[in-house]
């Protein structure tokens, strides 16, 4: 049984290297779910289980720290593992994405390994392919 992704990044191009990276990484995934900022995941996420979300921060109409927050506000979404994918690199930014609640973060550019690597410290290692063969070979 595979898991559900959000992932959350106002560039389109950005949506299908992520989710390309995932496929290629190895992990059994069921579907995948896209939006273009905050308020359109959180659209998404009315009418989708969703296992974990891949977000942005600097995105139109609602950033990825504000929807963070509206996660942590959400009693029913408020345990939902997020990982920010971001080129924001300053260390006030990544610390407040981490409290304001993602459980992870890649900075952009990554490389394959570093999303397979997220993915199995937050979801588990039971989703994730043994071989790393098809990552080595690649760079976003």
């Amino acid at each position: 049984m595979g898991f559900n992704v959000l992932i959350v990044d106002d560039s389109g191009a950005m949506r299908k290297v992520i989710k390309k990276t995932i496929k290629i990484s190895g992990f059994d995934v069921d579907n995948f779910y896209e939006a273009g900022n905050g308020k359109e995941a959180l659209e998404v996420l009315k009418d989708n289980w969703v296992d974990v979300v891949l977000t942005d921060i600097n995105m139109p109409e609602m950033d990825g720290i504000t929807f963070l927050k509206c996660l942590k506000g959400n009693e029913t979404l408020q345990g939902l593992p997020v990982i920010v994918i971001s080129t924001e690199k300053r260390d006030k930014r990544v610390k407040n994405a981490i409290s304001s609640g993602a459980r992870g973060y890649v900075k952009k550019p990554f490389r394959p390994e570093e999303i397979k690597n997220i993915l199995t410290e937050v979801i588990g290692e039971e989703y994730a392919r043994k071989d790393d063969e098809t990552i080595k070979e690649c760079d976003f």
